[in-house]
């Protein structure tokens, strides 16, 4: 049976008692992706409490970290999502996210309404792909994909 969390507390204690044991283990999450046969970017999600593992996927993460029963069964619970307050981020890395939204956030609502009209694209039916690539002028780059499907608005 399918079970969700209406309060974020529980997730928030086991995604802290999951980095530790990553940490101690010297565990990378895509170690932790393979073992549950799903992407890095959604088992990272998940183990860090927003979306819910599949059970077999859930007793692996479990099982891998050392957590017990119970921490496996609350991986497979839906939980509430959204993992910042309402506040402007602080954490450097978040912040500049934010950034970037608050910078580009309009344009990209400017051209995916000209493109596809009036609808938004899903968080849920949505993939996530972050690499590391040279760039040509010396350092490295991030490239992060954000894959969701559009979902048109529609009359009532």
């Amino acid at each position: 049976m399918v079970h969700a969390q209406f309060d974020p507390t529980a997730r928030r204690q086991l995604a802290i008692a999951a980095v530790e044991s990553k940490t101690r283990k010297d565990l990378t999450w895509q170690q932790i992706a393979d073992a549950a046969g799903l992407s890095v970017a959604f088992v990272t999600a998940a183990v860090l409490g927003q979306h819910a593992l599949p059970q077999a996927s859930a007793e692996a993460v479990a099982e891998l970290l050392g957590l017990d029963d119970d921490a496996a069964m609350l991986l497979q619970t839906i939980p509430t999502r959204g993992s910042l307050s309402g506040a402007v981020p602080t954490d450097p890395t978040i912040y500049r996210f934010h950034e970037m939204l608050q910078v580009y956030g309009t344009t990209l609502k400017a051209l995916v309404h000209e493109q596809f009209g009036d609808g938004i694209i899903s968080a849920i039916n949505f993939k996530l792909d972050v690499r590391k690539v040279a760039d040509p002028e010396g350092g490295e780059r991030a490239v992060i994909t954000l894959d969701g499907k559009y979902l048109p608005t529609k009359p009532f």
